[in-house]
């Protein structure tokens, strides 16, 4: 089963998501449980929970089908002593919250060096950030996302991922999240079926499916290896519509939301018709 949605708002409340993501179509969303450019958030409230907990089992969204997003402030990877325990506390704040909606992941950039500490270094202290998190809530994945490799930002290589994983003490709670416009930018071919099956027999390898808990479906508007995040509709960019109708067809990205972060919204519901068509 293939569940195709995108990252929709929440303006108004978590509880619209699921109604917005119904209207385009979608079988899975993504969705900021707060706003993603503050540290702090009033609290959810009982009347907002069971409302969302309401418009999703409505509209037949259950946690499998939801991959909500962490806000982009937070750096796990944090050589700065004040921004590091920022982050830590803000991560386990939005844990927290998905826990509360009844959410069973949450989805994250790794962390950044800032050019002050080696990637070792940097990877290490998001593996011990993750290992805090986990031990200070319950029922919650954290789903560490592949970056384009822009400025210093860790997890552009399938091997950083597996790095991270490795230093986590519960590998039930650990997840990855694909983004294929990053991996493109990043240098991973996938814009051909031959270079698309090397790269996840590579992945597999190194990381391995059992791992995936979500992907971002994105074209990518620079070549490969550009170590640049701009997102394209399907089918506009260089990775191309091809690549994204064998991930319709595969079954290995079956059972886990498989979220447009595309730029135009208006398009939204044919990307996902188009999706859809392709994995019949």
């Amino acid at each position: 089963m293939k569940y195709f949605g995108a990252h929709v708002s929440a303006s108004g409340g978590v509880y619209n998501a699921p109604l917005n993501a119904k209207k385009i179509g979608a079988t899975a969303f993504a969705l900021f449980t707060k706003n993603e450019r503050q540290w702090i958030a009033k609290p959810l409230t009982e009347s907002d929970i069971a409302k969302f907990k309401e418009n999703c089992a409505a509209n037949g969204f259950t946690p499998a089908q939801i991959l909500p997003h962490d806000s982009y402030l937070i750096n796990l990877g944090s050589p700065k002593e004040d921004g590091l325990a920022k982050s830590r506390e803000a991560f386990i704040e939005e844990m927290r919250r998905c826990g509360q909606l009844g959410l069973d992941r949450l989805n994250f950039h790794p962390g950044s060096h800032l050019n002050m500490i080696s990637e070792d270094e940097c990877l290490r202290i998001i593996a011990d950030s993750i290992n805090i998190a986990l031990e200070q809530t319950e029922g919650v994945t954290a789903v560490i996302e592949n970056t384009a490799g822009q400025g210093s930002n860790m997890g552009y290589r399938f091997e950083h991922l597996a790095q991270i994983i490795d230093m986590v003490e519960d590998k039930s709670r650990v997840g990855v999240c694909i983004d294929t416009c990053h991996a493109f930018a990043a240098g991973y071919k996938i814009n051909s079926p031959d270079d698309f099956s090397n790269t996840f027999l590579e992945f597999e390898k190194i990381v391995g499916f059992r791992y995936l808990r979500g992907m971002h479906l994105n074209d990518a508007t620079k070549d490969v290896a550009s170590r640049v995040d701009r997102h394209s509709s399907l089918g506009e960019g260089f990775i191309g519509k091809e690549t994204f109708e064998l991930i319709a067809k595969d079954p290995r990205f079956d059972g886990i939301p498989l979220i447009l972060e595309t730029p135009d919204p208006e398009r939204w519901p044919q990307e996902i018709a188009m999706l859809f068509a392709a994995s019949r």
